[in-house]
């Protein structure tokens, strides 16, 4: 994003990268955990919908291993046609979801899209401070942009609204271990945990609403 001078995902492979964060160590550390009390559909909350990649990546594994989703997102800074026209995602993921990939981008604000009988799908204009949801969540992708380029997002006052915002048992993950964030989640109520990181990052950090 370059009024922010950031980039979406790491340099050393976006997918790799949402894979072992959001995917391995977010929603099928989840399921792992909590198979025998989640009879129903798997609530997940998304900060930053972005380049898509996280909803993809949930899409196909909602497909893979037949479990329902309800994916929530929300996005202030949308991208382009002419920008998510040029991702291949889909062709390195499954290129069957194509078409369902650009719907995500293509399709409207604030509505429910039945993306397959497995996922349904949602996204919001908004800014995390004002949104709002009685919605429970069980399982966030914290995935802001970085504490030097919003601060505001890392708070203590906005990580008790996602544990709030979350079923007990349920996980938030993201890229970003600092000391700060990571005292802040405890400070929120989370019990924290730092975790081996993809290529390139050292450690990342599964929280737990207890």
């Amino acid at each position: 994003m370059n009024d922010m001078q950031v980039t979406y995902h790491s340099k050393h492979g976006a997918i790799q990268e949402s894979k072992h964060i959001f995917i391995q160590a977010g929603l099928n550390y989840f399921i792992d955990e909590n198979a025998r009390s989640v009879t129903e559909a798997i609530n997940i909350f998304e900060v930053g919908f972005g380049t898509g990649l996280n909803a993809l990546l949930s899409l196909n594994a909602a497909i893979n291993c037949n479990i329902k989703i309800n994916y929530t997102t929300i996005e202030l800074f949308p991208l382009l046609p002419e920008e998510f026209a040029q991702l291949n995602y889909a062709a390195l993921i499954n290129k069957e979801l194509q078409e369902s990939f650009i719907a995500m981008h293509e399709c409207e604000w604030d509505k429910v899209v039945e993306l397959d009988s497995l996922f349904s799908f949602k996204k919001i204009k908004i800014d995390l401070h004002e949104f709002q949801t009685q919605q429970q969540f069980h399982v966030i992708y914290f995935d802001a942009f970085d504490p030097m380029a919003q601060p505001g997002l890392w708070t203590e006052i906005i990580l008790k609204k996602m544990y709030d915002s979350l079923f007990t048992n349920g996980i938030l993950t993201t890229y970003c271990s600092k000391g700060i964030v990571r005292r802040a989640m405890q400070n929120a109520g989370f019990k924290v945990e730092k975790l081996k990181g993809p290529k390139g990052k050292r450690e990342i950090v599964r929280a737990v609403k207890i």
